[in-house]
């Protein structure tokens, strides 16, 4: 891989996010694509739609480098560069689909009456059950080109080789669970930006130093959009993640740990996300990661001592404020990502 194009197509990643986001801020405010901020005591409606932002600078940087691989070569292109850009060019259609469900998610086409202070209703997406189903078609492109390889190492088992259904149920469902698993943790001003940085961040490494050449540009281009998208992102937030970036960072550590072949590296570094949905699945995914504001700017828990998400754990040990959650649960996230390089 050429070092100076993946440097390239990170830098285009991260000023496209950067000078982009303001203004798809103003148009999503015209567009009264909103949301309420629920941890601040003025409730201020908010854009709604970060994985826009983050996804131009993916696709800007992801697509100059395709370019770059693809007229290197004089014609015929090599087989390999051929398959290089193929593969990045499925990713793009599974990330660009999985985008626009998150965003259908954003428009927020129902209200639900909450328990708050002013009484005020707060507008919610698709069911939680119909979202995984929304996301299947997002994982065809991959399924199509057959990506990564048909053999897995499965704990206590050892190695697997699945055959035709690596293409038709692994893929799938590791594509899937991967987007919605993600959405399952977030609601906090630079949360779901700051843990991205640092989830993409560490695969993509991951994946330059193994020489997994499509997995680290797809990763590391992440990586420098969201660092460019957290200047609007962090507290106090000008724009709020949304769904569409939530599904968007699910689906690209999915695809990336797929056409990567390192499916163990991925589990490693998601493993909070697996916690968080098994402690919402004790709710039956009803509950929510937020918490209740008190007069002081300090969260508490909102179903008291039950817990069903990372931030009731954290919100039960301290009275924390919404900066000190995020703050926490991104040096969580830096622990996992650490313990993926012990075996470097």
């Amino acid at each position: 891989m050429e070092i100076e194009a993946l440097l390239a197509s990170l830098l285009i990643s991260f000023l496209v996010t950067f000078f982009l986001t303001p203004r798809i801020i103003e148009f999503l405010r015209a567009a009264q694509i909103v949301a309420v901020d629920l941890h601040k005591k003025e409730k201020p409606k908010l854009p709604a739609s970060g994985g826009i932002c983050v996804g131009a600078g993916i696709l800007a940087g992801t697509l100059f480098f395709v370019g770059v691989v693809t007229f290197s070569y004089v014609a015929p292109l090599s087989q390999g560069s051929q398959l290089s850009s193929i593969i990045l060019l499925a990713v793009i259609s599974s990330v660009l689909i999985v985008t626009l469900v998150g965003l259908l998610d954003d428009l927020n086409v129902k209200t639900k009456a909450v328990s708050t202070k002013d009484g005020m209703n707060v507008k919610i997406g698709f069911p939680q059950w119909v979202k995984p189903l929304l996301t299947l078609p997002a994982a065809v492109p991959l399924m199509v080109i057959h990506a990564g390889t048909t053999t897995m190492a499965l704990p206590l088992i050892g190695t697997v080789d699945f055959r035709i259904l690596y293409p038709l149920l692994i893929i799938p469902i590791g594509f899937v669970g991967a987007s919605n698993v993600v959405n399952m943790l977030g609601g906090f001003n630079g949360l779901e930006a700051g843990m991205g940085v640092v989830y993409t961040l560490s695969l993509g490494l991951y994946a330059l130093v193994k020489h997994y050449d499509q997995a680290a540009v797809l990763l590391l281009t992440t990586c420098l959009a969201l660092l460019a998208f957290l200047r609007y992102n962090w507290y106090p937030a000008k724009i709020l993640a949304g769904d569409s970036l939530t599904y968007l960072l699910g689906s690209l550590v999915a695809a990336g740990t797929i056409i990567g072949d390192m499916q163990r590296a991925g589990l490693i570094v998601m493993f909070p996300f697996i916690i968080e949905f098994f402690l919402k699945a004790r709710s039956k995914f009803q509950a929510s990661s937020l918490g209740k504001l008190r007069d002081d700017g300090k969260l508490d828990p909102p179903y008291g001592k039950k817990i069903y998400s990372w931030t009731h754990v954290l919100m039960n040990l301290d009275k924390l404020r919404e900066r000190d959650v995020t703050i926490t649960l991104i040096s969580i996230q830096i622990l996992f990502a650490t313990l993926l390089f012990l075996e470097i």
